[in-house]
């Protein structure tokens, strides 16, 4: 909280330099979003509270300076637990609140209305929605403007603008905390061109940036003239003050502010996955990261990604070679590292290797190798990663992506084994979208091409068998995704994805995988969400089920 509030300050002190009398600061800004069961302890909310009073202290001096600032708040009640009015029960409710500020005075606090609870959102285990309207004036004389406050979900609803506008409101302000994925920016605006037209008022959506576990905020704060068109864009993915002019002309608001244009789905998805790594290790502070790299196509990205997030300095790989590992994947690896310009270093699994068929050759005897010898080997990696990890502090980060996470192609305690999971929320399709667009882009600045196209062209396999490919195992990429995206991320049911055009025995063979891998995912490490629904939070199936359509 401290942090939080000193970023606050000092953006309040450089937005009223500009000559801006309106700060607004994302939702619940003051202790970042969610702080989960962090909002069930009362010495946090307290800590919440004395941040925010911070803020109001030490902005006091600024004259005419309005700040809302969004924090949890405590509202009691004397509504006890049956819903019966009392005279002796006062019970304490939370709300996703803000607070206006003015010249170290708290002029109004707003409690959110409308609570979200689907996806990764989960506001009512913590949350009482507010019922009332929160409309106050900035600026002086001819120049005063009634600003409607909304926070995030409500203004997804027709009945929190409207209930603003009857109070007077003339401009609609909404803070928001609104957890990026790929194509979620248009449908904000959207949705925000909807209640501008619906509530005749002109608005500005005000965006969190920056990372939180497994979800990553891309700012992309905008702008709404009263007719629905555009005013203004902010940059994605860089914290900085977006400025807004609101100008009176006769008895409506014009806003007035500078834009950027609008993106690619691919510029977008780098940048959350680069932002993610970047937060998750910085606010953990973790000194570096560390990744096995394979000579593959998925720790080659998960390389490029980590580069750009944090410098070469502070990026190590290791090349960990079996018994079948191919010459050109050695060859490929160096090369990658080499354009990278990061650490690397080759430390053969084949002794390890040896030493564990020998100690388990007598309970094995008579019995043929089979995935066994290949999980023993991804094993040994594990330890190697984990055990550099332990000596020099750096974080391992996996390298397994959306479509091997589903299905189970992957190796508990082996290429599982590690802190944080970049690339966990991408399918395989994507990965090769994604390595292109990297080879034809250099966002920041660390390399153009850094992946060898061979990487890209060759037929992806783990090589812990010999001639091994992962269609060996799998349908192809394309035709497993197709599946994955209609069965696992929008939730169709078996037969309609048959329908669609789907053989019967691949869709029951895809399905059944991620069904029975679900203990997997549970003990995987949290990855970055860039998608509707990831495997995280957005998924909460049980472990234990036999429903399988």
């Amino acid at each position: 909280m401290p942090g939080n509030a000193q970023k606050i300050i000092a953006a309040a002190h450089s937005a009223y330099a500009d000559g801006a009398r309106l700060l607004l600061t994302p939702e619940l800004a003051i202790c970042g979003y969610a702080a989960e069961d962090l909002f069930l302890r009362p010495s946090f909310v307290q800590a919440c509270d004395d941040a925010v009073n911070r803020v109001a202290r030490e902005l006091a001096g600024l004259k005419g300076m309005t700040v809302v600032v969004g924090t949890p708040s405590l509202a009691s009640t004397g509504i006890g637990s049956t819903g019966v009015r009392t005279k002796s029960i006062a019970v304490q409710q939370l709300h996703n609140a803000a607070r206006v500020l003015r010249e170290g005075r708290v002029l109004d606090t707003y409690a959110k209305r409308e609570l979200p609870n689907y996806q990764v959102f989960d506001e009512r285990r913590y949350f009482t929605p507010g019922r009332g309207v929160c409309v106050f004036p900035v600026g002086e004389g001819a120049d005063e403007i009634n600003v409607g406050l909304l926070i995030c979900e409500d203004a997804w609803f027709e009945e929190p603008a409207r209930l603003t506008r009857a109070m007077g409101a003339e401009l609609l302000a909404v803070i928001n905390a609104s957890p990026f994925h790929v194509g979620k920016g248009g449908e904000r605006e959207v949705m925000m061109r909807e209640r501008v037209l619906a509530a005749g008022l002109p608005l500005v959506y005000a965006h969190l940036v920056g990372g939180q576990d497994e979800i990553v905020f891309e700012g992309h704060s905008f702008a709404l003239q009263a007719d629905g068109s555009l005013a203004g864009r902010a940059e994605s993915f860089r914290e900085n003050l977006f400025l807004v002019q609101a100008v009176r002309e006769k008895s409506a608001i014009k806003l007035v502010a500078d834009s950027v244009p609008e993106r690619s789905a691919e510029a977008d998805l780098w940048d959350a996955l680069v932002l993610g790594v970047r937060d998750y290790l910085g606010k953990n502070n973790f000194p570096g990261a560390i990744l096995g790299l394979s000579g593959g196509i998925d720790s080659a990205l998960v390389l490029a990604i980590a580069v750009d997030a944090l410098g070469a300095d502070k990026v190590r790989t290791v090349m960990m070679p079996s018994p079948y590992t191919a010459d050109i994947s050695w060859l490929d690896a160096r090369d990658m590292a080499d354009r990278m310009n990061v650490r690397y270093d080759e430390i053969s699994i084949v002794p390890e290797f040896d030493a564990f068929k020998a100690s388990l050759a007598d309970e094995f005897k008579g019995l043929k190798e089979d995935t066994t010898e290949e999980n023993i080997q991804a094993r040994i990696r594990g330890v190697f990663l984990m055990a550099l990890s332990n000596k020099f502090g750096a974080i391992v980060l996996t390298t397994g992506n959306k479509s091997e996470m589903a299905t189970g192609y992957c190796t508990l305690y082996g290429d599982m084994a590690g802190g944080f999971a970049v690339i966990k929320d991408l399918l395989k399709t994507t990965v090769f979208r994604l390595a292109l667009w990297r080879n034809e882009n250099d966002p920041y600045g660390t390399g153009s091409a850094p992946i060898p196209e061979r990487i890209i062209t060759r037929p992806p396999s783990a090589e812990l068998r010999a001639d091994q490919t992962d269609q060996d195992s799998l349908p192809p990429y394309e035709v497993l995704d197709a599946i994955l995206q209609r069965y696992m991320e929008n939730d169709e049911s078996i037969e309609s994805i048959i329908a669609a055009g789907f053989e019967r025995a691949v869709v029951e063979r895809v399905t059944r995988l991620i069904q029975i891998n679900e203990y997997k995912r549970r003990q995987a490490p949290i990855g970055i969400r860039v998608s509707h629904r990831s495997f995280g939070k957005d998924w909460r199936y049980p472990v234990t089920n036999k429903f399988r359509a």
